[in-house]
């Protein structure tokens, strides 16, 4: 079946699906074609995450430990930007916390494949149009926003990657095809439906329904409501014209991707901040820098008003810059005294736990800063952070789904705006502050007026009560218990 012709029983338009049929031919040219190479494949453990979550990894070598198809589950992902890798590491911790193997197939890091060396290409694309997002304000308002919002809205985008992910199957030759195979990207999703996966899970991230997510052959999951409306209509995803629907069957609401080890101890958690908003002690601010590496000009604001109040005694910053050692340098060449002030846990996985793990019962004051070049520990010391943190700084990315009390920055991309969105909907999160002005009068309400803070972390009670965040398990339910 080409998947790039009718999608959902939507005929491409012929001009559109031959863009398609040229855009892959261009990468083939570029790239290589590798449909007849047979790449090995074999498990070794996670160095960083295997102890704690269990994650196994699938590499390319001569000769290891096979993939066991018993009693797990393959989590097929690409590291752009953190948040796909976030929901990855939501969908592990949830099967781990069932007795379930993960096993972590990153597209991206086959780079002898063709599909790998694509998605390098792509993803340095991103990264750099992110950046410029936040330098050139031109730049995005008629390109970048327009592009997240609108562009990658279309069918017609959808039948271009399509046709880009046919050229990243050959990886999936010794993967067991009757295999559970959740997607936290969709291209790892689209690829392994033309590989022949029998059982797909296509999870899709964000709140705003976009073509470009889709994955034709797959299960697709959501996080809200709204979102599940947009997708099963298809609204908006060809202009002037009323598609048809995905079937149901093939589309379901979840609830938001978080992590077991976020979940278990939640109300205690939220207890626990509440105790603090009540006594007037020092307050954790958790400052997270995205995967792309964008909007250090807005942290340095709002790293220099918090200043005094870190002096007082009455906030105590954390600031993780993931991998992006580049930024921790940029904030301290605009702040002078930071570097002076602040205690660093640098590339120091077992430190950063340990620290982490310390925050849970114990008063910690001063600045906090953590750099990690393995991506593993950059994107996962955050959830680390997170349980004992009472305001995270994000921009309204996948972290606007987890059940911590955030303040929203300005978004990179015109799709993020309905991440903040839904955070206002359940109440565990600010409206995207979208100038420096109205982030430091937010940040400076939710320090100083209990009442708002408070109403954070009761909303998150509540909605986890009801069922909010139990995304992860479900999706994993979903993939074990049909492929029954």
């Amino acid at each position: 079946m080409d998947r790039s012709k009718i999608i959902f029983n939507n005929p491409i338009d012929t001009k559109d699906y031959q863009k398609a049929e040229k855009n892959k031919q261009k990468y083939l040219k570029k790239f290589g074609d590798d449909k007849d190479v047979l790449y090995p494949l074999f498990v070794e453990e996670n160095k960083t995450l295997s102890s704690l979550l269990g994650i196994q990894n699938i590499v390319t070598k001569e000769t290891g430990q096979k993939i066991n198809p018993e009693n797990s589950l393959i989590i097929g992902n690409i590291r752009m930007g953190f948040g796909h890798y976030r929901i990855s590491i939501a969908i592990a911790s949830a099967a781990h916390s069932m007795r379930i193997t993960p096993y972590w197939f990153d597209l991206h890091s086959y780079q002898e494949t063709t599909g790998g060396k694509i998605i390098k290409h792509l993803n340095n694309l991103y990264s750099m149009g992110s950046r410029w997002s936040q330098k050139y304000s031109l730049f995005n308002k008629y390109y970048w926003e327009p592009l997240n919002s609108e562009g990658f809205r279309q069918l017609s985008y959808n039948s271009v990657d399509q046709k880009v992910s046919e050229c990243m199957t050959p990886i999936y030759r010794e993967i067991p095809h009757t295999m559970p195979f959740v997607a936290t990207h969709v291209w790892p999703a689209q690829a392994a439906v033309h590989a022949g996966m029998n059982r797909v899970i296509n999870v899709i991230p964000d709140n705003w329904p976009m073509a470009l997510h889709l994955a034709e052959g797959s299960i697709h999951t959501v996080q809200t409501p709204s979102s599940y409306l947009g997708y099963r209509s298809l609204r908006g995803m060809a202009k002037d014209k009323t598609l048809n629907p995905i079937l149901s069957d093939q589309l379901f609401d979840v609830g938001h991707y978080i992590d077991h080890e976020l979940l278990v101890n939640l109300e205690s958690d939220c207890q626990k901040r509440l105790d603090r908003i009540e006594n007037n002690q020092s307050k954790r601010v958790l400052l997270t820098v995205g995967g792309a590496g964008a909007q250090k000009e807005i942290f340095s604001q709002i790293v220099r008003s918090l200043l005094p109040r870190v002096k007082n005694k009455e906030v105590t910053l954390l600031i993780n810059v993931g991998d992006h050692i580049k930024v921790w340098e940029g904030l301290c060449e605009d702040i002078p005294n930071l570097k002076d002030l602040t205690e660093t846990h640098f590339n120091a996985w077992d430190e950063t736990q340990h620290f982490a793990k310390n925050l849970e019962n114990n008063t910690v004051y001063g600045i906090h800063a953590f750099y990690h070049e393995d991506i593993f520990a950059a994107v996962y010391s955050t959830n680390l952070l997170m349980p004992n943190t009472d305001i995270l700084i994000t921009k309204p990315s996948e972290l606007a789904f987890y059940p911590v009390p955030k303040l929203m920055i300005k978004r990179v991309g015109g799709h993020e705006a309905w991440g903040a969105i839904r955070a206002q909907e359940v109440g565990d999160g600010t409206y995207e502050c979208e100038t420096v002005q109205s982030t430091l009068q937010m940040l400076k309400l939710m320090l100083e007026d209990k009442a708002i803070l408070s109403s954070f972390s009761l909303n998150i009670i509540k909605a986890y009560r009801m069922g909010t965040y139990d995304g992860a398990y479900k999706v994993v339910r979903m993939a074990i218990e049909n492929n029954q």
